[in-house]
């Protein structure tokens, strides 16, 4: 068979998951804490038609001859720079500015990690994320009574209100976590990443600490991602796309045309 039709064939195949890609971004251009994928390809190995030679006495060397057979998925990256921030005036939406996630509890899951920062209050106080997973404080579980008042929450994290008797309370700090290759980290869906071998080990500790970014409360961080951008990559996958579809059909008429010497 000719080579160059299995060479159109992985190209088609790149170029699909790369649509993909570009397709979950797109979905996912206003979801809070978003981290966009992109994709990167790499050539596959190349059939050595002839090896190299040196120079000799009476004559120089000779390159190698190789053909390519394709390409392959290199890699399917996450891209973690900082979304655009949108006030939202509720206390208790936090947004972070620069390095760190959000450490969150759950019995059965484990310690996941999110940049999404809405948050809020069961019946009994507990802060919590959407899915009722607590938010895990630098000392304790994060808990602010329900007749507590005047909540506020500060760049460092610390929260403070108003306890039923008139004192001040600021006694709980929500906890952070930094990774030391946070590309490695495993999206688990609903905003949650885990960590993973690659990932390491996360480093805990507060906002504005050496390395973690600050707490803005009554905001939230948007979805990285940008449209031109995704637009102008779905443009070059399609046109990429086209161009191995033509391969492929070329190919396909030149095997027709051996097929038709013998009539």
């Amino acid at each position: 068979m000719i080579r160059s039709m299995y060479s159109g064939i992985s190209g088609l195949k790149n170029f699909q998951t790369k649509l993909d890609v570009i397709g979950n971004n797109i979905a996912n251009v206003n979801t809070y804490g978003f981290k966009k994928g992109r994709t990167v390809f790499k050539d596959l190995y190349s059939q050595t038609v002839a090896g190299a030679t040196g120079p000799g006495d009476t004559r120089g060397g000779v390159n190698p001859k190789q053909v390519g057979l394709g390409s392959q998925l290199a890699a399917i990256d996450t891209i973690h720079s900082a979304g655009s921030t949108q006030f939202t005036g509720n206390t208790l939406d936090l947004a972070i500015e620069g390095d760190g996630f959000f450490a969150l509890q759950d019995g059965e899951e484990g310690t996941l990690y999110t940049r999404a920062g809405n948050f809020y209050l069961d019946q009994d106080g507990n802060l919590v994320d959407g899915d009722g997973r607590y938010v895990i404080g630098a000392s304790t579980p994060i808990n602010i009574p329900p007749t507590a008042s005047s909540v506020s929450i500060g760049q460092d994290g610390t929260i403070s209100y108003v306890d039923e008797g008139g004192g001040l309370d600021s006694s709980q700090q929500i906890q952070m976590s930094v990774f030391a290759n946070p590309g490695g980290l495993l999206k688990n869906g609903g905003n949650l990443y885990s960590e993973t071998t690659n990932s390491g080990e996360p480093t805990d500790g507060i906002a504005q600490d050496p390395g973690f970014g600050a707490i803005k409360s009554g905001s939230l961080e948007m979805s990285n991602v940008d449209l031109s951008e995704e637009f102008t990559e779905m443009i070059v996958a399609q046109r990429g796309f086209q161009a191995n579809t033509r391969i492929i059909t070329t190919s396909d008429e030149i095997l027709q045309e051996l097929v038709n010497l013998k009539r």
